[in-house]
């Protein structure tokens, strides 16, 4: 009877012990990881958001960018940080599809992650260097398969929507050219406005103000239908490659069993940024589609990825080494 009398009252302490942890929650910084080098659209979303929940909860959100093998490493820092509310992760779909392509990957994406919220979503385009002679995504690949050796492709990250689109495109069209890897979306970048390779798909964030400045040309957006944005831009099914569509997502991760009280306090706050004036203001002209889930659904989300990057993976036959 002592026994159970003294674990009734450990756990009605450490129970205490956890609502007092979340109610004054955050009591000191808070650092959100982006994994991948500044300059890019997970970046800027971080950085968005971070400056949001600073003024919400009164106590700093600081964006720390830790680079390197394609978002692995940042993401498992956050994987392997304390589940207490102060080390946190904003990422993108790479999350998910680096274990279905990469060896060895040191975490699991549903065991090692809490889902706090998904953040919003932004279509892709393929953007290509003004000189390369091609008006559109049928050209390009018309090109690319009959001078192979004069095309590449550039991407953010393995594992990326970047990459597993270029991959697909790449696979139906029976293209012979490289994907050439970058540390960031900025690198990719610079490259194709250098004309060191000749095109790059990424997010509309990151390629719109070259596109509308001229310094790239847009062949094909990757959603659905058209964007407003671009409307003389046809789209990648459009193009050839029937059904095709692809999205870039980015979502909120603490470490795993971070305590529900303080999830569900971070996820209420970043449903409360991602629909303020100030953000919607700062990230809807480039086509973001704000989300702020709860965790339930941004979990839910992520199962019907993991569905679909494993079957793209598959019938795109990307194996990396």
């Amino acid at each position: 009877m002592r026994k159970t009398l003294k674990t009734l009252l450990g756990l009605m302490v450490a129970a205490t012990a956890i609502s007092a942890t979340a109610q004054g929650y955050p009591s000191k910084p808070v650092r959100i990881i982006v994994p991948y080098a500044p300059g890019g659209t997970v970046d800027l979303v971080a950085r968005v958001l971070a400056q949001s929940l600073s003024e919400q909860m009164g106590q700093p959100f600081i964006v720390e960018n830790r680079a390197g093998a394609s978002g692995v490493i940042g993401s498992d820092a956050v994987a392997k940080a304390p589940a207490d509310g102060y080390t946190l992760l904003v990422q993108s779909p790479t999350l998910v599809a680096n274990p279905l392509m990469l060896k060895n990957v040191p975490y699991d994406v549903v065991r090692d992650f809490t889902p706090v919220s998904m953040l919003g979503s932004v279509p892709m385009v393929l953007a290509a260097n003004p000189a390369v002679p091609a008006h559109n995504l049928k050209e390009f690949v018309a090109l690319a398969q009959a001078d192979p050796k004069q095309y590449a492709f550039g991407t953010s990250a393995l594992g990326s929507p970047m990459h597993v689109a270029q991959a697909a495109i790449k696979r139906s069209a029976k293209l012979d050219i490289p994907i050439i890897v970058y540390k960031g979306t900025a690198g990719a970048i610079n490259d194709v406005l250098g004309g060191q390779i000749s095109a790059i798909i990424d997010a509309i964030p990151s390629t719109y103000p070259h596109i509308a400045s001229g310094k790239l040309k847009a062949l094909a957006v990757t959603t659905k239908n058209r964007l407003p944005l671009l409307p003389n831009v046809p789209t990648v099914a459009e193009s050839g490659f029937p059904d095709f569509e692809m999205v870039s997502w980015y979502g909120l991760w603490g470490p795993a069993k971070l305590p529900d009280d303080v999830t569900r306090r971070l996820s209420a706050e970043t449903a409360k940024a991602m629909h303020s004036p100030k953000v919607i203001a700062r990230l809807a002209p480039q086509s973001f589609v704000a989300a702020g889930t709860s965790p339930a659904e941004f979990s839910r989300h992520i199962t019907k990825e993991i569905a679909l990057y494993s079957r793209v993976v598959r019938d795109a036959n990307i194996q990396i080494e």
